[in-house]
């Protein structure tokens, strides 16, 4: 496993990688376990994740093509991977992702596992969890704090063309 560090507009991002994949991406303020210092840090092998968050940061990037090595429960990987499939510069509901996994007439009692699962995403922007918004389209619950999450979705948002033709 490596530790590299990531300046960005947002602040230094800290990823966590091994062979399998990225394993995860932490927001300064994020709650780092100290066992993270104990990785070693290196700048090998993070070429592909420093170049595809630049492109997304400058706006020309709206869709990763990384190797994820995502580690949690079948509840939340199937969460994680319902986030995936939220399209850039568009959110979602907590009950819309839950309906996304598993119909309609289960999304209310999902909503509040999947706001669970969402709080232990470990790969932020990559698995985006800042494209759901409560269910009257406030802000609410972003690990790296609100004004990213806004920051995140004004970049999406900004970066959607008025017209397609």
């Amino acid at each position: 496993m490596l530790r590299h560090h990531l300046e960005t507009p947002i602040g230094t991002l800290i990823a966590i990688a091994d062979d399998a994949g990225l394993r995860s991406l932490l927001f300064p303020g994020h709650r780092v376990p100290s066992a993270i210092e104990t990785i070693p840090r290196s700048d090998r092998g993070f070429e592909a994740l420093t170049e595809q968050l630049a492109e997304y940061f400058a706006g020309d990037r709206h869709h990763f093509e990384l190797p994820l090595a995502l580690r949690g429960t079948p509840f939340q990987l199937r969460a994680w991977d319902a986030l995936r499939q939220i399209p850039y510069g568009q959110t979602r509901s907590y009950g819309e992702q839950a309906a996304m996994l598993g119909g309609p007439e289960s999304a209310h009692t999902l909503a509040r596992a999947v706001g669970l699962a969402n709080n232990r995403n470990p790969i932020s922007i990559i698995v985006p969890c800042h494209r759901v918004v409560g269910a009257d389209g406030s802000l609410v619950g972003y690990g790296g704090g609100l004004p990213i999450k806004r920051y995140l979705l004004d970049l999406e948002s900004a970066a959607q063309p008025l017209f397609t033709f």
